[in-house]
C-alpha cells in the first residue's frame, strides 16, 4: 500500500510531514527542460578566479596551491565587524544584527575534479580541512554554528565550475540545525539515546532504504525524503561533531562520499548536480549530548539530466511532496556501479 498510495511520512529529524504521492510519477512531463549538465574536462582555466595563482574578483593572487585551499569569501554573506543593532518596532517589526564569517575551500588545484572524480586520499583532505575550519571558526567566542556545505552544479546555483564548498559560521545557530537540534533533543532527554544512532538500527534491520555502508558510516535514503534522490551519510558510532572522528573514520567518510556522488554521477551519465552539507553540534559551548553529526545530499533531478524537481505551488504554500517513494530511489540508486561512468 506505502508503495502505491498516498500517504504522509513524519520526519523524525525536523517534526515536520511530507506527503508521498508515488502515482504521480505516471503523469505525461511537458514542462521545462534543463541544459544537460556537461563534465568539465579543463584541468587549469586562466579565466577562473579559484584555479591557482590566478587573481580573484578583489585583486587578490590565489597562491599556487597543490592541496585543498581557503580564504574568507571575497562577498560574504556575513561579516566579523559590523555594528550590532536590535530593532523592535511595535512587536511587528523585527530584526537583529548577525555576525560571521565565511570561507570558500577549494577541494583541488584541478578545475575539473568534482567529489565522486577525486581519488580517495584527495577526498580525506578535503574532510580534514573541514575539520581544521570548523575547529578554528567554532572558537571564536562569538560564532555558535558552522555550517559546512556545497552547491554543485548550474542548476543549483553555483557560479564557478572549479570543485569548492563553503562554510558560514555564525553567531545564532541556523533554522533547520535549530530544528533538529529541538528535536534530537526532545528525543534524548525521553529515550537517554541519540535519535540518530536509533533510526540507523532501524534501517539497518529494514535495509530497503540503504545505500551502501563500510565499517564506519551508511549511505540511505532517509524515510523522510522529499527530493527524489536525497540521501544522508550517518555514521554507526556515536560522534557528535566532524573533529572527533578518527582517522579510520575519515577514510570511510571519504569512501562514502565517494561512493555516493559516483553513483549520483551514474544515474543520469552526467555531473550530477546538488547541496550538500554536514549538520552537526553547535559551538556554543554546550555539551550537546543529543546531537548525531550526519551529512545531507538534495538533488534536485527527477526523472532525468534534464528534469528538474520543482518546489513550487503546494510544495511552497502547504507541504513538502515527493512523487517517488525513498524505497524506489534507494534501490534505483544501489543498484548503480560504484564506479564512474567516465571510466567504466
Amino acid at each position: 500500500m506505502i508503495q502505491q498510495f498516498s500517504h504522509r511520512r513524519l520526519n523524525r529529524l525536523t517534526g515536520e510531514w511530507v506527503l508521498v504521492a508515488p502515482h504521480r510519477t505516471k503523469r505525461p512531463w511537458q514542462g521545462h527542460e534543463e541544459g544537460k549538465s556537461e563534465r568539465n574536462t579543463v584541468v587549469y582555466d586562466p579565466a577562473c578566479y579559484l584555479c591557482p595563482g590566478n587573481a580573484r574578483a578583489n585583486g587578490i593572487a590565489n597562491p599556487d596551491y597543490r592541496n585543498t585551499y581557503t580564504f574568507v569569501n571575497d562577498f560574504s554573506a556575513l561579516i566579523e565587524n559590523m555594528p550590532a543593532f536590535d530593532l523592535n518596532d511595535s512587536g511587528m517589526l523585527i530584526a537583529r544584527s548577525e555576525r560571521g564569517i565565511c570561507k570558500v575551500i577549494c577541494f583541488s588545484p584541478q578545475h575539473n575534479l568534482t567529489l565522486a572524480e577525486m581519488d580517495l586520499p584527495d577526498i580525506e583532505s578535503v574532510i580534514r580541512t573541514w575539520q581544521e575550519e570548523y575547529k578554528t571558526l567554532g572558537a571564536y567566542p562569538f560564532i555558535n554554528y558552522v555550517q559546512i556545505f556545497e552547491n554543485k552544479g548550474e542548476i543549483m546555483g553555483c557560479s564557478n565550475p572549479h570543485p569548492h564548498g563553503q562554510i558560514w559560521a555564525q553567531e545564532t545557530i541556523p533554522v533547520e540545525p535549530a530544528k533538529e537540534q529541538a528535536q534530537q533533543l526532545i528525543y534524548f532527554q525521553e529515550k537517554k539515546s541519540p535519535l540518530l544512532q536509533d533510526y540507523l538500527q532501524a534501517e539497518l534491520g529494514k535495509k530497503d532504504r540503504i545505500i551502501y555502508e563500510n565499517d564506519r558510516f551508511v549511505v540511505l535514503v532517509p524515510f523522510w525524503a522529499v527530493w527524489p534522490y536525497e540521501t544522508m551519510i550517518l555514521p554507526k558510532s556515536r560522534l557528535q561533531h566532524i573533529l572527533q572522528l578518527s582517522a579510520r573514520d575519515i577514510t570511510d567518510l571519504a569512501g562514502a562520499i565517494q561512493v555516493l556522488t559516483t553513483r549520483y554521477d551514474n544515474l543520469f551519465k552526467v555531473s550530477f548536480p546538488y547541496s550538500a552539507g554536514i549538520h552537526q553540534a553547535p559551538t556554543d559551548g554546550a555539551e550537546h549530548s543529543e546531537w548525531q553529526m550526519h551529512m545531507h545530499f538534495y538533488p534536485p533531478l527527477l526523472r532525468s539530466a534534464t528534469i528538474k524537481k520543482f518546489m513550487v505551488g503546494y510544495e511552497l504554500l502547504a507541504n513538502p511532496q515527493r512523487d517517488i517513494t525513498a524505497e524506489t530511489s534507494a534501490a534505483i540508486l544501489r543498484d548503480l556501479p560504484a564506479k564512474h561512468y567516465s571510466k567504466l
